[in-house]
């Protein structure tokens, strides 16, 4: 395979800064549901990068789930990415649409949503994926396959004969960005890029050369 040949040129549209809102949150949901409309596949994955414990750059794809004045995902406390967000709340989100030719990266601080909102957000989930969150101990060493099964068997008999809960260690963070990146793909490799930077409360656009 002769990977140094694979290469695709960007030709679908074009992004210019006279052309996107002022508000990076407002121009956010408006590429979001083109992808949604091009039934890009996963609109909502999003890959999330936090700083491990060691100081390396850790990532993995997470599900968005809000945008409001932040983007919120959901997941187990204290899992490496709850660790690592616990330790240093700075990280980053990238969004990539090649149906649309498009790239979105966001920086920020995260912090818990609150409890009524991780609550609400549980509640609303299928009742298989409230065992679930219930049954792994995310990103801890475990024996076998065997050993989740047997969880969710427990976890499945307790909740027969109590209400379901969301557990403390599961809930939503939110991403307040202080830098949001709208890429969209051009020939030649002469990429559109539009920057926004939080200058307080206002946001400052500027064009990044591709």
């Amino acid at each position: 395979m002769d990977i140094a040949s694979i290469r695709k040129d960007y030709s679908l549209r074009s992004l210019d800064i006279r052309d996107v809102d002022a508000n990076p949150i407002t121009q956010f949901k408006s590429w979001f549901n083109e992808a949604l409309d091009a039934e890009v596949l996963e609109a909502n994955a999003m890959h999330l990068s936090t700083l491990s414990l060691d100081g390396f750059p850790n990532g993995r794809i997470v599900l968005l789930k809000e945008v409001d004045h932040g983007f919120v995902f959901f997941t187990n406390y204290t899992s490496q990415k709850g660790k690592e967000i616990h330790t240093n709340a700075k990280a980053s989100l990238t969004f990539f649409w090649p149906e649309l030719e498009r790239q979105v990266r966001i920086m920020g601080e995260i912090k818990k949503v609150s409890p009524k909102e991780s609550d609400d957000y549980f509640f609303s989930r299928p009742l298989a994926s409230q065992i679930g969150a219930w049954t792994s101990p995310q990103s801890q060493v475990i024996s076998s396959r065997t050993f989740l099964d047997e969880n969710m068997d427990k976890v499945k008999e307790r909740f027969l004969n109590e209400p379901i809960k969301r557990p403390e260690h599961w809930g939503g963070y939110r991403l307040n960005a202080i830098r949001i990146e709208f890429w969209q793909g051009r020939p030649s490799r002469l990429h559109d890029r539009i920057c926004y930077q939080k200058n307080g409360a206002e946001w400052n656009l500027s064009r990044l050369a591709p």
